[in-house]
């Protein structure tokens, strides 16, 4: 053997817990600023009709999303709703980024995708080739979690005194290491 204890393991299987979040937040994060970005550079996505606009996609998907009605709204203002979307896009991946208001970030970035599901990608057959139910089911342990680590809501903690729930298998005593 290596000279490893039982118990160096277990601190590094604790530590590694404590950090499986973070490469899922640093792949949404960047995924969402640069969506948003893509958006806002596009100047054909910002138009009304056309080839590649908002408007397009939307008449294009709206026989087809699983609620027409949400599509009919953002038809009443194709280039507003762009600029909206592109807008919360980039304010959940910084957010989902520097761990600011980390669940609330999670949150907003699962009520895109699911829009997006619901609407743009609703069509896909197999339902699994659109992209947007996986990025939906993504936000969901960044939802339950947050940030815990390497996050200004934990530096916040930190300062305010305020101590995170430890991790399920500090929390209740067991048979130990398995």
């Amino acid at each position: 053997m290596t000279g490893l204890k039982l118990s160096d393991l277990a601190a590094l299987r604790a530590r590694a817990a404590r950090h499986a979040l973070l490469p899922l937040r640093v792949f949404l994060g960047v995924t969402f600023v640069y969506a948003g970005l893509d958006k806002l550079t596009d100047p054909a996505f910002l138009k009304a009709s056309g080839s590649g606009s908002i408007g397009e996609l939307m008449d294009s998907v709206r026989d087809s999303s699983a609620i027409p009605a949400l599509v009919d709204l953002a038809l009443l203002s194709p280039v507003g709703f762009a600029v909206v979307l592109a807008i919360g896009e980039i304010l959940v991946g910084l957010g989902t980024l520097a761990g600011l208001f980390a669940r609330v970030a999670a949150a907003g970035g699962a009520l895109i995708s699911l829009s997006l599901w619901l609407t743009v990608s609703w069509q896909s057959d197999p339902y699994y080739y659109g992209n947007d139910l996986i990025y939906l089911m993504s936000w969901l342990p960044l939802v339950l979690a947050g940030a815990p680590t390497f996050s200004l809501d934990a530096l916040r903690a930190a300062r305010t005194g305020d101590r995170p729930l430890p991790p399920a298998d500090e929390a209740a005593p067991g048979p130990g290491p398995q």
